[in-house]
């Protein structure tokens, strides 16, 4: 069975921070990564939405915007259902089949409203490879807390742990993938 690593902080603390740095070094190393992760998109200095990237072939899309009509709402903002298929629940189930470790940033609420996303972890956490995945805090969802019930190592990202945080991570999912790849 795969292991699992959990990253949970508030909102801006620098969890995705983390996981990028973490994904560099173990690219670096050698490392297939793939998955998606998340990033904000602002319009001078205001959040106004959020993409999201395929970390197995590169395409990115529209998370959620606060500019959308269509979508279900979370907050302020429109989910893009569409992207959230094509784009992050296709990332994680390529990576369930080609990649050594699988990226999942962010499962929060957004994501979670796409039965595709909802599958797509699902088969994640069936291919039993090395999960490394960023936990919204305070979501109650029988699918997150799963993951956060088979978590091997939880952390909370803090502004004061959050480099540590990166060196920790790297080693124990370097080691979990059988360590640096030589050529």
């Amino acid at each position: 069975m795969g292991r699992i690593w959990l990253l949970t902080g508030p909102p801006g603390v620098g969890k995705s921070t983390v996981v990028s740095r973490v994904v560099l070094r173990l690219k670096g190393s050698g490392t297939i990564v793939g998955g998606c992760a998340t990033s904000e998109k602002k319009s001078g200095g205001t959040r106004v939405g959020f993409e999201m990237v395929n970390l197995t072939d590169g395409t990115r899309g529209e998370l959620a915007s606060a500019t959308r009509s269509l979508g279900p709402r979370v907050g302020r903002y429109r989910v893009n259902l569409a992207d959230i298929a094509n784009i992050g629940a296709a990332g994680l189930s390529k990576a369930a089949e080609v990649s050594e470790l699988i990226v999942i940033d962010e499962v929060g609420p957004m994501e979670l409203v796409s039965p595709e996303f909802r599958r797509a972890i699902r088969v994640c956490i069936d291919s039993g490879k090395p999960i490394l995945a960023v936990a919204h805090e305070r979501l109650d969802d029988d699918l997150l807390n799963e993951l956060r019930d088979k978590a091997e190592k939880t952390l909370a990202v803090t502004v004061e742990n959050r480099d540590d945080v990166v060196e920790e991570l790297a080693a124990d999912l370097l080691g979990a993938v059988g360590g640096p790849k030589t050529s």
